[in-house]
Protein backbone atom coordinates (compact mmCIF):
# COMPACT_ATOMS: atom_id res chain seq x y z
CA UNK A 1 0.00 0.00 0.00
CA UNK A 2 1.41 3.70 -0.88
CA UNK A 3 1.82 5.84 1.97
CA UNK A 4 1.12 9.53 0.46
CA UNK A 5 3.10 12.20 3.01
CA UNK A 6 -0.55 13.67 2.96
CA UNK A 7 -2.17 10.88 4.33
CA UNK A 8 0.97 10.91 7.23
CA UNK A 9 -0.91 14.46 7.89
CA UNK A 10 2.88 16.57 8.04
CA UNK A 11 2.24 20.09 9.65
CA UNK A 12 1.64 22.48 6.68
CA UNK A 13 3.74 25.24 8.48
CA UNK A 14 6.37 27.40 6.42
CA UNK A 15 8.38 24.51 5.04
CA UNK A 16 12.33 25.25 5.27
CA UNK A 17 14.91 23.47 2.99
CA UNK A 18 18.57 22.65 3.65
CA UNK A 19 21.08 22.61 0.07
CA UNK A 20 23.48 19.27 1.14
CA UNK A 21 26.59 19.27 -1.44
CA UNK A 22 28.89 16.58 -0.87
CA UNK A 23 31.94 17.33 -2.87
CA UNK A 24 35.48 16.79 -3.55
CA UNK A 25 37.88 18.17 -5.20
CA UNK A 26 35.61 20.76 -6.61
CA UNK A 27 37.36 24.88 -5.96
CA UNK A 28 36.99 25.79 -9.71
CA UNK A 29 32.82 25.30 -9.09
CA UNK A 30 31.99 25.30 -5.55
CA UNK A 31 31.74 28.85 -5.04
CA UNK A 32 29.58 29.31 -8.01
CA UNK A 33 26.76 26.29 -6.92
CA UNK A 34 26.76 27.50 -2.89
CA UNK A 35 25.95 30.96 -4.30
CA UNK A 36 23.38 29.75 -6.76
CA UNK A 37 21.83 27.48 -4.28
CA UNK A 38 21.20 29.75 -2.22
CA UNK A 39 18.79 31.62 -4.19
CA UNK A 40 16.12 28.64 -4.00
CA UNK A 41 13.21 29.68 -2.55
CA UNK A 42 12.54 28.38 1.02
CA UNK A 43 16.29 27.70 1.41
CA UNK A 44 17.94 28.69 4.74
CA UNK A 45 21.00 26.34 4.91
CA UNK A 46 23.62 25.37 1.94
CA UNK A 47 25.73 22.68 3.59
CA UNK A 48 28.78 21.66 1.95
CA UNK A 49 30.37 18.31 2.99
CA UNK A 50 34.17 18.31 1.81
CA UNK A 51 34.83 14.54 1.75
CA UNK A 52 38.81 14.44 1.77
CA UNK A 53 39.53 17.33 -1.60
CA UNK A 54 43.07 17.71 -1.39
CA UNK A 55 42.81 21.35 -2.95
CA UNK A 56 40.89 24.05 -1.12
CA UNK A 57 37.37 23.30 -1.60
CA UNK A 58 36.46 23.73 1.94
CA UNK A 59 37.57 27.41 1.96
CA UNK A 60 36.01 28.69 -1.10
CA UNK A 61 32.72 26.74 -0.04
CA UNK A 62 32.73 28.59 3.58
CA UNK A 63 33.45 32.10 1.39
CA UNK A 64 30.92 32.03 -0.56
CA UNK A 65 28.11 31.61 2.50
CA UNK A 66 27.75 27.61 2.89
CA UNK A 67 28.31 25.61 6.24
CA UNK A 68 31.34 23.43 5.63
CA UNK A 69 31.91 19.81 7.72
CA UNK A 70 35.19 18.18 6.33
CA UNK A 71 36.02 14.56 6.15
CA UNK A 72 39.80 14.13 6.72
CA UNK A 73 39.76 11.56 4.34
CA UNK A 74 37.85 10.83 1.17
CA UNK A 75 35.24 8.25 2.65
CA UNK A 76 32.42 8.32 -0.53
CA UNK A 77 29.31 10.02 -2.01
CA UNK A 78 27.15 7.63 0.61
CA UNK A 79 29.24 8.78 3.83
CA UNK A 80 29.15 12.45 2.72
CA UNK A 81 25.12 12.64 2.53
CA UNK A 82 25.20 10.60 5.50
CA UNK A 83 27.02 13.28 7.41
CA UNK A 84 25.43 16.33 5.60
CA UNK A 85 21.64 14.69 6.65
CA UNK A 86 22.97 14.51 10.49
CA UNK A 87 24.22 18.21 10.61
CA UNK A 88 21.10 19.12 9.06
CA UNK A 89 19.44 17.23 12.09
CA UNK A 90 21.16 18.91 14.90
CA UNK A 91 20.10 22.20 13.07
CA UNK A 92 16.63 21.43 13.55
CA UNK A 93 14.61 22.64 15.88
CA UNK A 94 11.48 20.98 17.71
CA UNK A 95 9.39 23.96 16.87
CA UNK A 96 9.71 23.51 13.29
CA UNK A 97 9.10 20.53 11.21
CA UNK A 98 12.61 18.90 10.13
CA UNK A 99 14.21 20.74 6.68
CA UNK A 100 13.64 18.85 3.62
CA UNK A 101 17.17 17.57 2.16
CA UNK A 102 17.86 19.23 -1.04
CA UNK A 103 20.89 16.87 -2.32
CA UNK A 104 22.65 18.41 -5.09
CA UNK A 105 26.29 18.20 -7.02
CA UNK A 106 28.90 20.39 -6.30
CA UNK A 107 29.30 21.04 -10.25
CA UNK A 108 26.54 22.83 -11.17
CA UNK A 109 28.15 25.97 -10.75
CA UNK A 110 25.28 28.72 -11.74
CA UNK A 111 22.54 26.19 -12.70
CA UNK A 112 22.60 24.68 -9.14
CA UNK A 113 19.25 27.29 -8.49
CA UNK A 114 16.86 25.24 -11.50
CA UNK A 115 17.00 22.34 -9.00
CA UNK A 116 14.30 24.36 -7.40
CA UNK A 117 11.50 22.61 -9.20
CA UNK A 118 12.36 19.21 -6.80
CA UNK A 119 10.95 21.15 -4.01
CA UNK A 120 7.09 21.71 -4.26
CA UNK A 121 6.42 18.25 -4.98
CA UNK A 122 7.77 17.57 -1.36
CA UNK A 123 6.33 20.81 0.32
CA UNK A 124 2.78 19.51 -1.45
CA UNK A 125 3.14 16.49 -0.56
CA UNK A 126 2.66 14.66 -3.85
CA UNK A 127 5.71 13.06 -3.33
CA UNK A 128 8.09 11.70 -0.64
CA UNK A 129 11.25 12.46 -2.95
CA UNK A 130 11.93 14.31 -5.95
CA UNK A 131 14.19 13.28 -8.73
CA UNK A 132 15.72 15.57 -11.02
CA UNK A 133 15.54 15.02 -14.95
CA UNK A 134 19.03 16.44 -16.71
CA UNK A 135 19.05 17.30 -20.10
CA UNK A 136 21.28 15.73 -22.44
CA UNK A 137 25.06 17.07 -21.77
CA UNK A 138 27.31 18.51 -23.96
CA UNK A 139 30.14 16.07 -24.04
CA UNK A 140 29.01 12.94 -22.26
CA UNK A 141 30.73 9.74 -23.13
CA UNK A 142 28.35 6.77 -21.70
CA UNK A 143 26.58 4.69 -23.70
CA UNK A 144 23.58 4.15 -21.58
CA UNK A 145 24.80 0.48 -20.15
CA UNK A 146 25.00 1.61 -16.51
CA UNK A 147 21.94 3.61 -16.70
CA UNK A 148 20.09 0.26 -17.97
CA UNK A 149 20.93 -1.90 -16.60
CA UNK A 150 20.16 0.92 -12.86
CA UNK A 151 16.65 1.03 -14.60
CA UNK A 152 16.10 -2.54 -15.42
CA UNK A 153 16.69 -3.65 -11.92
CA UNK A 154 14.63 -0.44 -10.15
CA UNK A 155 12.18 -1.57 -12.60
CA UNK A 156 12.05 -5.21 -11.60
CA UNK A 157 13.03 -5.16 -8.15
CA UNK A 158 10.18 -2.20 -7.87
CA UNK A 159 7.71 -1.72 -10.62
CA UNK A 160 8.46 1.62 -11.47
CA UNK A 161 10.56 2.58 -14.16
CA UNK A 162 12.62 5.62 -13.77
CA UNK A 163 14.22 7.77 -17.09
CA UNK A 164 17.23 8.75 -14.99
CA UNK A 165 18.05 6.40 -12.35
CA UNK A 166 21.75 7.80 -11.67
CA UNK A 167 20.36 11.27 -11.18
CA UNK A 168 21.98 12.79 -8.10
CA UNK A 169 19.89 15.54 -7.56
CA UNK A 170 17.10 15.01 -5.06
CA UNK A 171 14.66 16.33 -2.69
CA UNK A 172 13.19 14.11 0.16
CA UNK A 173 11.50 14.71 3.09
CA UNK A 174 13.98 13.55 6.62
CA UNK A 175 11.56 10.76 7.13
CA UNK A 176 12.11 9.21 3.64
CA UNK A 177 16.01 9.75 4.32
CA UNK A 178 16.36 7.66 7.50
CA UNK A 179 14.14 4.88 5.88
CA UNK A 180 16.85 4.60 3.02
CA UNK A 181 19.53 4.36 5.69
CA UNK A 182 22.16 3.05 5.56
CA UNK A 183 22.79 3.91 2.14
CA UNK A 184 24.59 2.12 -0.66
CA UNK A 185 28.19 2.27 -0.87
CA UNK A 186 29.51 4.40 -3.64
CA UNK A 187 27.79 5.36 -6.99
CA UNK A 188 25.27 3.01 -6.31
CA UNK A 189 23.73 5.25 -3.55
CA UNK A 190 21.01 6.65 -5.97
CA UNK A 191 19.67 3.13 -7.21
CA UNK A 192 19.94 1.46 -3.93
CA UNK A 193 17.42 4.92 -2.43
CA UNK A 194 15.14 4.14 -4.84
CA UNK A 195 14.84 0.52 -4.46
CA UNK A 196 14.76 1.16 -0.91
CA UNK A 197 11.65 4.15 -0.61
CA UNK A 198 9.82 2.28 -2.81
CA UNK A 199 10.02 -1.05 -1.17
CA UNK A 200 8.25 0.94 1.34
CA UNK A 201 5.63 2.60 0.07
CA UNK A 202 7.23 6.05 -0.34
CA UNK A 203 6.02 8.01 -3.34
CA UNK A 204 8.76 8.88 -6.14
CA UNK A 205 8.75 11.50 -8.86
CA UNK A 206 10.76 12.89 -11.42
CA UNK A 207 11.07 16.51 -12.26
CA UNK A 208 12.53 17.87 -15.49
CA UNK A 209 15.72 20.81 -14.72
CA UNK A 210 17.51 22.63 -16.53
CA UNK A 211 21.06 21.84 -14.93
CA UNK A 212 24.63 21.25 -16.18
CA UNK A 213 27.47 19.51 -14.68
CA UNK A 214 30.79 18.05 -15.93
CA UNK A 215 29.89 15.08 -18.01
CA UNK A 216 32.69 12.14 -17.85
CA UNK A 217 33.78 11.78 -21.22
CA UNK A 218 35.23 9.47 -23.33
CA UNK A 219 38.71 8.78 -22.65
CA UNK A 220 40.85 7.00 -19.78
CA UNK A 221 39.30 8.56 -16.76
CA UNK A 222 35.41 8.69 -18.27
CA UNK A 223 35.70 4.66 -18.76
CA UNK A 224 37.30 4.11 -15.66
CA UNK A 225 34.23 6.64 -13.61
CA UNK A 226 31.57 4.37 -15.44
CA UNK A 227 32.90 1.33 -14.68
CA UNK A 228 33.05 1.75 -11.18
CA UNK A 229 29.54 2.83 -11.22
CA UNK A 230 28.56 -0.05 -12.72
CA UNK A 231 30.38 -1.98 -10.15
CA UNK A 232 28.35 -0.24 -7.58
CA UNK A 233 25.03 -0.15 -9.04
CA UNK A 234 25.34 -4.25 -9.10
CA UNK A 235 26.30 -4.45 -5.82
CA UNK A 236 23.67 -2.53 -4.66
CA UNK A 237 21.26 -4.06 -6.58
CA UNK A 238 22.40 -7.65 -5.79
CA UNK A 239 22.65 -6.84 -1.83
CA UNK A 240 18.59 -5.85 -2.60
CA UNK A 241 17.96 -8.73 -4.30
CA UNK A 242 19.05 -10.71 -1.33
CA UNK A 243 17.83 -8.99 0.77
CA UNK A 244 14.29 -9.39 -0.95
CA UNK A 245 14.43 -13.22 -1.19
CA UNK A 246 15.73 -13.43 1.97
CA UNK A 247 12.28 -11.56 3.46
CA UNK A 248 10.26 -13.75 1.50
CA UNK A 249 11.32 -16.71 2.89
CA UNK A 250 11.15 -15.83 6.54
CA UNK A 251 7.28 -14.60 5.82
CA UNK A 252 6.55 -18.21 4.38
CA UNK A 253 8.52 -19.99 7.24
CA UNK A 254 7.12 -18.00 10.10
CA UNK A 255 4.95 -19.52 12.33
CA UNK A 256 1.36 -17.68 12.25
CA UNK A 257 0.61 -15.44 14.96
CA UNK A 258 -1.30 -16.49 18.05
CA UNK A 259 -4.62 -15.60 18.03
CA UNK A 260 -5.26 -12.14 20.22
CA UNK A 261 -7.30 -12.87 23.34
CA UNK A 262 -8.75 -9.94 24.97
CA UNK A 263 -8.72 -10.44 29.70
Amino acid sequence: MIRSAAARGVSRTRQRVAVIIPAKDESRRIAATVRSARAIPGVDLVLVVDDGSIDNTQHVARDAGAVVVRHSHNRGKAAAMETGAAIVAMRDTDDRPPRLLLFIDGDLGDTAVNTAPLVPPVVERAADVSIALLPPQPGAGGRGIVVGAARRAIASLTGWTPTQPLSGMRCLTREAFEAATPLAHGWGVETGMTIDLLRQGFVAVEVPCDLKHRPSGQDLRGQLHRAAQYRDVMIAVTNRRIKGAAGAFRATVAPPAPPRTHR
